[in-house]
């Protein structure tokens, strides 16, 4: 059965998109990876979007979620750092990632944040 993961951030255009990426990229077909944001800003942020082609990978795809349009029933929730502003989401299991948000941070930066949210989800995924 596949692995059902929810990855939670505010405005759901940066950190929560990137790790819904890898968590298909690396889960493939074992994994339904979603992401949503407390208070979505209704787009992907162009800076994502960019850094994500960098790897192949299309983000336009995507779309900026409110939580409201998730249906319950995760094997992991994964907020993104966003302190006491990320909302409860009922889980098997919850993690919360201390990950800088990337949107003002230099390239270098954003690359930075990308490959340590690449990493902690091919961690999660082999843990499940």
């Amino acid at each position: 059965m596949k692995k059902r993961i929810l990855f939670v951030c505010v405005e759901n255009a940066n950190r929560s998109q990137m790790a819904e990426a890898f968590a298909r990229l690396h889960g493939g077909d074992a994994v339904e990876a979603c992401s949503a944001g407390s208070a979505p800003s209704g787009r992907i942020n162009p800076r994502a979007v960019q850094f994500m082609a960098e790897l192949g990978y299309d983000l336009t795809t995507h779309a900026s979620k409110s939580l409201d349009e998730i249906e319950g029933g995760f094997d992991a929730v994964v907020t993104m750092g966003c302190g006491d502003r990320c909302p409860w989401v009922p889980a098997r299991r919850r993690e919360d990632w201390s990950l800088p948000d990337p949107k003002d941070l230099d390239d270098a930066g954003y690359r930075a944040v990308r490959e340590e949210i690449s990493s902690r989800v091919q961690t999660l995924l082999a843990s499940l």
